[in-house]
């Protein structure tokens, strides 16, 4: 069974002649935003593979042209699919790298040995350059006697090493999710050149989370954006939603050195190759409308129509035909007779994703509700890939279950102890002691376990692995700091299930592969629960990988169940909020909250004392926690609605279906 089915959900079917044209003619109309020639493929592997066959040929025409083909290799993690690809095309015959030159474009730290965890040029060895024909003297990268005192003589040495082979033929590399290239970090000029560059926080997750290492190095020494400029063909890469908005200030924003990336647009010879969540938040992919006529959809017209009311500033009831002629939507009048006709669908399509009853309202007609009425009461099985999650993101919701009459179940799938910080767990270790000083508590193994504690505390590195000691005791404060804050819902205590699941337990970091081990615990829960009603988390731009791993846990569950009768009765809800937020095209359940309700889930957060000020895990735009961010996106869910002329709430949280695919088994 797949256990990566949280990248096969897809909320839109893209016509595809939007990313794949018949004609150059019709390509030239819907890349008309876009500045640097930009290939959208279906998935990554189809993507991985155009770009390793786009590899194979240059260097075939650089050795029959001039002898050799000189590479700069990025190893970033979008990149690695593409030499993977490469490595099955060296053994198909159909690329030799007798004749290739290669030249490490960025490495962590400075003086890092080449066989060090940390390496970039051992990661590119790995997945490469030790698996081809490649001549190990033909392989360069910075140098490991690299220090603070001599890296502008040692950057300039390899600058000149470059220039001696007659400069990069090609460049492969990964547009990062920060608009960085390679460890260009935003801020960096069109100018930079070949230097050490201090890592953002956002990156140093980034490669924590690539290289499952305690902690990521706080520089790097990166060729800078001349230095890649000056290559003579340009290939970049990006895959998933969680690049689109990088890839959007890139092929489509403004050059700016907050995007690095964006100095390629004025490259002459670039190609970027993503798959269609990255393409995502294109123009001719999210607003085909403004490049050509379109195929339209119940959603896409949603999407036209709310995007027709930010820029006129009007509420969907009050927009015009003058409206839609003038803003390149006047196919919708002529399919619908009217802009009143699409107005009032579009209306009437969004008010009834609105709904004060999440399990279903009993009772009532349900034609144009998002629930089932039946059955009243529903056994409805929420999954929080943290203990905080499904408060932070789904409280008001849970709540109104609650207090619905439903039979709510919650579910811990991990403890989360890696957000939890030293300083808290510190606190909690002097009340621990204080009580059992009081009350005759003390044994030997609560004295030892305590001593041991504080010790390594005192000698823990900033960011370094916690002991198993360490890690429970964590896991317990946040894991009981989300059983009040679930009790506060109203949730019984015996319907609170902790499921450490093992992807989660067994690695250091939190951030483990997922196995049918994971799955299997799922399934468990799932088929003593029964449920007519699952909530998953979906937030799948979590920068630390635990939301994305425990949905793939939950989808696999699902799918290993989908035949049980009772399956067939259970409606799978996704949420988000933590990281990120549905757009409201594809909201299909909004659940409002009143001030008195939104005031509860806010009273329910502050449970999660050690997630309240001091949290290690941040939001990297403006370094808000990610319970503060889930509250503003709550609120500015709800003034949409409101300026779209529905009701206005004080907060939304919103919530899409997942609808398996066929296909998901093999």
């Amino acid at each position: 069974m797949k256990t990566d089915l949280s990248s096969h959900i897809k909320l839109d079917q893209v016509s595809k002649r939007l990313y794949s044209p018949e004609s150059e003619v019709e390509l030239a109309s819907l890349t008309r935003y876009e500045r640097i020639y930009t290939k959208v493929v279906e998935t990554q592997a189809e993507g991985a593979a155009d770009v390793a066959q786009d590899v194979a040929n240059t260097i075939d025409q650089c050795v029959r042209e001039k002898g050799r083909c000189v590479i700069g290799f990025g190893a970033g993690q979008c990149a690695l699919s593409v030499y993977d690809e490469l490595v099955k095309l060296y053994f198909a015959d159909k690329v030799s790298f007798a004749n290739v030159v290669a030249f490490n474009i960025s490495e962590l730290g400075l003086g890092v040995p080449e066989d060090d965890e940390l390496s970039t040029m051992a990661r590119l060895k790995r997945r490469l350059f030790n698996k081809v024909d490649i001549d190990p003297r033909n392989i360069h990268t910075f140098s490991a006697e690299t220090t603070v005192e001599n890296i502008h003589k040692m950057c300039k040495a390899y600058e000149s090493l470059i220039e001696d082979h007659g400069g990069l033929d090609l460049l492969v590399c990964e547009l990062t999710k920060t608009g960085s290239l390679a460890y260009n970090e935003p801020g960096s000029g069109m100018n930079t050149i070949c230097r050490l560059q201090l890592l953002s926080g956002e990156s140093r997750t980034r490669v924590a989370e690539a290289f499952k290492c305690d902690t990521a190095p706080l520089t790097a020494v990166t060729l800078g954006i001349s230095n890649l400029l000056a290559a003579r063909h340009i290939i970049g890469v990006a895959w998933d939603e969680d690049s689109a908005e990088a890839v959007f200030n890139t092929i489509e924003g403004r050059m700016t050195d907050a995007a690095p990336a964006s100095f390629l647009q004025m490259h002459p010879n670039t190609k970027i190759v993503i798959d269609l969540e990255a393409a995502s938040r294109l123009t001719r992919i999210s607003y085909p409308w403004k490049v050509t006529s379109c195929e339209w959809t119940d959603k896409l017209i949603r999407r036209a129509i709310v995007w027709l009311c930010g820029l006129t500033g009007k509420p969907v009831l009050k927009l015009t035909n003058k409206d839609y002629n003038d803003h390149g939507l006047g196919e919708l009048v002529a399919i619908y007779g009217s802009a009143y006709n699409v107005n009032i669908k579009i209306f009437n399509d969004l008010q009834h994703t609105i709904t004060g009853w999440p399990g279903g309202k009993p009772n009532a007609d349900d034609t144009y509700r998002p629930e089932r009425a039946t059955p009243h009461p529903k056994r409805v099985l929420v999954f929080s890939p943290l203990p905080d999650a499904v408060v932070v993101s789904m409280g008001g919701t849970l709540h109104r279950l609650v207090e619905q009459g439903h039979d709510v179940h919650v579910a811990f799938m991990t403890s989360g102890d890696v957000a939890v910080s030293d300083e808290d767990l510190l606190r909690n270790l002097l009340l621990s002691e204080k009580i059992s000083m009081h009350y005759g508590f003390r044994s030997s193994e609560h004295d030892r376990v305590n001593k041991s504690v504080r010790e390594q505390l005192d000698i823990k590195a900033v960011g370094g692995v916690d002991s198993a000691d360490m890690r429970f005791i964590k896991g317990a404060i946040f894991t009981c700091e989300g059983l009040m804050a679930c009790s506060h819902m109203g949730v019984a205590r015996d319907h609170l299930h902790e499921l450490s699941l093992p992807f989660y337990l067994d690695d250091p970091h939190g951030r483990g592969r997922v196995t049918h081990a994971d799955a299997a615990i799922v399934a468990r829960l799932i088929a003593e629960v029964r449920p007519h009603q699952i909530f998953v988390a979906d937030d799948l731009t979590d920068p630390y990988g635990t939301h994305v791993r425990a949905l793939n846990a939950v989808l696999m569950a699902i799918e290993q169940m989908r035949d049980e009768d009772f399956m067939s009765q259970c409606r799978v809800w996704m949420y988000r909020g933590q990281w990120g937020q549905w757009d409201i095209d594809h909201v299909e359940m909004a659940v409002p909250m009143s001030p008195e309700e939104f005031a509860f889930k806010r009273d329910a957060i502050l449970r999660y004392q050690s997630q309240i000020k001091d949290a290690p895990f941040r939001d990297n735009v403006d370094g808000h926690l990610s319970w503060q961010r889930s509250i503003d996106r709550n609120r500015a869910l709800a003034d949409l609605y409101n300026r779209l002329g529905l009701a206005a709430y004080e907060a939304i949280e919103a919530f899409v279906q997942y609808k398996p695919s066929p296909d998901n088994k093999n």
